[in-house]
């Protein structure tokens, strides 16, 4: 993430820098007391109440301090007032403590993750993004969208128009290479988008939410819809799955990757991305009209050495 914007207060950023460095050398309690320094200053700094959050949770994790987890709590709601677009990702950080989250009909944990917080996040990480995810984590979910899209025993050689949702950098681009004649990516961060046109790898790119984005494209106008990545900040499957159906033609293919866990529903984990169990993408696949194809698992990248479980799909639309 990006550092904030300052507050205004020459003397409030000062001790916003400190407290920042204060966590990042592991001095939650000095984080915390120059946090609150920061807001004797600046009151309705929402970078500062969220800072705040982290020292407390970080205190409350090494002492088991109740009042620290009571102080984060009030810190990230705080915050989340003031932010109420959320660039700072204060709901996620009370959903992973316990607070904060919504239900819905199948006792999901979802909307922790908002899309201001994407936005920062994938713009800060953009000039890199390639560089880490491919050398350092291995990332692999893009080929292995396309080589389970090969193995249809129908695949054509070349898709005429595609759909990228989540284009990011544009490495499905990429894997999909010359068997993709249109190709269109959309994405909500506009800095990932412009590493995505240096490729030239796109015919056209899109700065929108996905849904939005999906909901502009014409009914049955695509082959193909790709979300390479996507689902792990998205965690809701209706929505997309049912915009992919609605633009896709009789017979055309949803390519997806979902990270997975041993469950049937949805986890929101402490990495900060969702979790898909099989039994809720099946379900979800089948609830947007579409004709599951493949299910397979798969190691989508490593983290701290260790493979991350998930599952590569792809759905047809009938027809």
């Amino acid at each position: 993430m990006s550092r904030p914007s300052g507050s205004g207060e020459f003397l409030a950023d000062r001790r916003y820098a400190y407290a920042e460095g204060c966590l990042a050398e592991g001095d939650a309690l000095g984080a915390a007391e120059m946090a609150e320094q920061t807001l004797e200053i600046a009151p309705r700094y929402a970078p500062a109440w969220f800072l705040l959050g982290r020292a407390r949770e970080a205190r409350y994790v090494t002492h088991g301090d109740l009042r620290d987890h009571h102080a984060a709590l009030r810190a990230y709601a705080a915050a989340l007032d003031l932010d109420p677009e959320d660039v700072q990702g204060a709901r996620l950080a009370l959903a992973q403590i316990g607070a904060g989250r919504r239900e819905d009909g199948d006792g999901d944990v979802l909307g922790a993750i908002s899309p201001a917080y994407i936005r920062a996040l994938f713009d800060a990480y953009a000039a890199r993004f390639e560089r880490h995810l491919v050398d350092d984590l291995a990332y692999r979910a893009p080929e292995l969208i396309v080589a389970a899209l090969d193995r249809l025993p129908d695949a054509p050689a070349v898709y005429d128009t595609v759909l990228d949702l989540g284009c990011g950098t544009g490495l499905v681009g990429a894997a999909l290479g010359d068997r993709a004649r249109h190709l269109t990516g959309i994405d909500l961060s506009p800095l990932m988008l412009a590493e995505a046109a240096r490729g030239k790898r796109y015919a056209r790119l899109v700065e929108a939410d996905l849904v939005a984005g999906l909901a502009a494209e014409p009914d049955a106008g695509t082959d193909l819809v790709t979300a390479a990545d996507v689902m792990i900040y998205v965690g809701g499957l209706t929505d997309l799955l049912a915009g992919s159906a609605r633009v896709l033609r009789p017979g055309g293919c949803l390519g997806f990757s979902v990270q997975s866990h041993a469950g049937d529903g949805l986890v929101l984990g402490p990495d900060a991305r969702y979790a898909h169990g099989d039994v809720l993408v099946e379900r979800a696949v089948a609830r947007a009209g579409l004709v599951l194809e493949c299910l397979d698992p798969a190691t989508l990248r490593r983290e701290r050495g260790l493979p991350v479980p998930g599952r590569i799909v792809v759905a047809r639309r009938p027809g």
